[in-house]
């Protein structure tokens, strides 16, 4: 049984790492480098968030759950920030932000163990277990990216070829 959790573990780990690393923070990158700096803080309405703001509460979020949550460290996040943000913040920054998280996030993935995905936690108000901190940072994660698209193929008028190279019509 022992056996069988460890490797549940790694397959599950491995699989949020795809949908995180692979798919959502590669689009993340792929959205922010369709936009001019002003397209980036652009908001609708103040109601809206911004691309900028979106990818600020990302972070803050990532941060709170995976590495103060799951990884146990002070959670020091002010998430009101991440919305008021205004910008510009340069885009540089915000990638070297999230590749920096992400390293972390990482680390602490690679040493998640069974034990820690069946713990609780507080995180946020919230009682959480290692497993569903990282179900929902995947989740929230893809959510927000998703906005993000929206807002790419509203300002540009483009498909963001996401799925290019793949028959999706395939059985």
């Amino acid at each position: 049984m022992q056996n069988q959790s460890n490797a549940l573990t790694t397959v599950f780990i491995a699989e949020i790492k795809r949908r995180l690393f692979e798919e959502s923070v590669f689009r993340l990158k792929k959205c922010l480098a369709e936009l001019t700096d002003e397209q980036i803080w652009y908001r609708p309405n103040m109601a809206s968030n911004s691309v900028g703001n979106l990818v600020l509460h990302l972070h803050g979020n990532v941060r709170q759950w995976v590495v103060a949550g799951l990884g146990k460290n002070k959670d020091v996040r002010e998430r009101q920030e991440e919305f008021d943000e205004q910008g510009p913040v340069s885009v540089a920054k915000m990638l070297a932000d999230i590749d920096q998280l992400m390293l972390e996030v990482d680390a602490i993935l690679d040493n998640t163990i069974v034990a820690d995905l069946l713990e609780v936690r507080n995180v946020q108000g919230f009682q959480e277990s290692g497993l569903s901190i990282l179900v929902h940072i995947t989740e929230h994660f893809s959510y927000h990216v998703g906005q993000m698209t929206y807002i790419v193929k509203m300002l540009k008028a483009k498909d963001m070829g996401y799925y290019d190279g793949h028959d999706l019509e395939a059985k």
